[in-house]
């Protein structure tokens, strides 16, 4: 049973890993599960019991990112398999091994990740390579039977979609997902990091990449993050509106031009 009291959706026999990674608090920098990930193992879990969910991290075990690897081991995970990967490598290949290995039908991962490029490019390149379905921004998975699984896909203001996906499937998981339970201190310790060894392949398209300080980009949009069945009807049905603002009538072409580039230098879009 979920902790929520709800029965568990996956099929019986299922297989499900969950690739996780190292995060960092957005205030303090410090390591910590990445909070996707997190949700991806909290998924896992309400589809299989936790040790049928199998977990994987490709990347360097230090002291550092352990505290932040044992988190993981805090949901309920007995075991994580640590792919030994230094800095500058393409994990893709190891990770792909490591599934093509162990066979799992549902692969859960956070939709980017916390550190390094966090381009959220990996699940679509494993996908590419193992050649199995793709599902981007996972609400909540409803059913999963022998070959197929229904899911909810996360929609911008808060709308959904239901999907039909064969298996085997790499799915990411959104923001509106389940968050994840808290970390246990006890089984974080008792819990066991397995280091595996696995082929390194340096980054090659990395390297020619140069790097420089990020600067002040425009404002985002606001983006309406709702859990509930009420507060994503309020958003899907909500008006956007202006605050400010200026109407501008007959006047000349060149005099709304004028105006026009002014607000887009007041917004930072134009420098």
């Amino acid at each position: 049973m979920q902790r929520d009291g709800k029965e568990k959706v996956g099929a019986e026999g299922l297989k499900v890993a969950a690739l996780v990674s190292v995060g960092r608090h957005p205030v303090t920098g410090r390591s910590r599960r990445a909070e996707y990930d997190a949700r991806a193992v909290e998924i896992g879990l309400s589809l299989v019991r936790s040790g049928d969910l199998s977990l994987v991290h490709a990347g360097e075990c230090s002291p550092e990112t352990e505290g932040a690897l044992r988190a993981y081991l805090g949901m309920g995970i007995d075991a994580i398999d640590v792919l030994q990967q230094p800095a500058g490598s393409d994990i893709v290949p190891a990770l792909e091994a490591w599934l093509r290995a162990a066979g799992p039908r549902v692969v859960l991962c956070g939709a980017r990740g916390e550190t390094g490029e966090g381009s959220g490019l990996v699940p679509f390149l494993l996908a590419e390579r193992l050649g199995w379905s793709l599902v981007s921004g996972l609400a909540e998975v409803e059913s999963v039977e022998r070959d197929t699984m229904t899911v909810l896909q996360a929609l911008p203001r808060g709308q959904r979609r239901r999907l039909k996906v064969r298996l085997p499937a790499v799915v990411t998981i959104d923001a509106a997902a389940q968050p994840a339970r808290q970390s246990a201190f006890g089984p974080a310790r008792r819990g066991e990091l397995c280091p595996l060894a696995a082929e390194v392949t340096p980054d090659a398209v990395a390297r020619e990449w140069t790097t420089a300080p990020a600067r002040k980009r425009p404002k985002r949009l606001k983006i309406v993050k709702a859990s509930s069945a009420r507060d994503r009807f309020k958003a899907a049905a909500a008006k956007a509106e202006g605050s400010g603002g200026q109407v501008l009538t007959g006047i000349s072409a060149q005099q709304g031009a004028e105006a026009i580039l002014k607000l887009l230098r007041e917004e930072g879009v134009l420098r």
